[in-house]
């Protein structure tokens, strides 16, 4: 019998990232366990964001936890879908995870930070700091399935077109689910500025993700 060679790629770098995350997660559950049981119901009931919503918003334990939980899995979903979408057959690089991280991370606090100054010029602060959170908590929602792809795609349907598009619909359905929350409780304010709204939807929620599809596609 001949000796037939086998190439594992290394993957202890994806491991550490999915462990890292699910370790976030855990202390968030351990220290928010209450928070954590409303929160897990989300886009099927809104108790969390009437409970949470006026009091302990952005800068809550909780609240920092799955942040940092949804920048790691989101960056590891989007690395992966490049790979996949690109059929590229070059081994796992993690400095290019590092790079959609740094960039994502970079993205992310830079946008919290202009609309918090636009609400401190405009004197909506409390508006814009609730808008935030509710956007902010049906994302981290979205980033454990993100986390459920991620461990499939990695360890048990490599490389599955099927598993990543059904994984995209379903972020898609829960970040589509809080939009449409959000706009029922800000209708009267969203008719008032209807114009600025769809300026800050074309500039800093569409053209995000039009730049994931086209590095998606490269």
């Amino acid at each position: 019998m001949e000796p037939v060679e086998r190439v594992l790629n290394n993957l202890d770098w994806i491991t550490a990232i999915i462990f890292g995350s699910i370790l976030f997660m855990v202390i968030a559950k351990n220290l928010f366990y209450n928070r954590f049981l409303n929160f897990i119901i989300l886009p099927f009931n809104n108790k969390y964001i009437f409970m949470y919503n006026k009091k302990d918003k952005l800068l809550n334990g909780f609240h920092i936890f799955f942040t940092l939980f949804q920048l790691l899995n989101l960056s590891l979903f989007i690395y992966l879908a490049s790979n996949i979408l690109s059929n590229s057959e070059s081994d796992l690089y993690p400095m290019a995870f590092l790079a959609i991280l740094g960039f994502l991370f970079l993205f992310l606090f830079g946008k919290i930070l202009l609309q918090m100054g636009n609400g401190f010029v405009f004197n909506n602060t409390k508006i814009i700091t609730e808008f935030i959170f509710k956007k902010l908590s049906y994302l981290n929602y979205s980033s454990i399935i993100m986390l459920v792809a991620n461990t499939v795609l990695t360890y048990v349907f490599k490389d599955s077109k099927i598993v990543l598009f059904v994984c995209i619909f379903l972020i898609v359905l829960v970040n589509v689910i809080g939009w449409i929350t959000i706009i029922k409780n800000y209708q009267k304010l969203i008719s008032g500025y209807f114009f600025y709204f769809i300026l800050y939807l074309c500039a800093l929620e569409i053209a995000p993700f039009v730049i994931i599809a086209n590095y998606l596609k490269d």
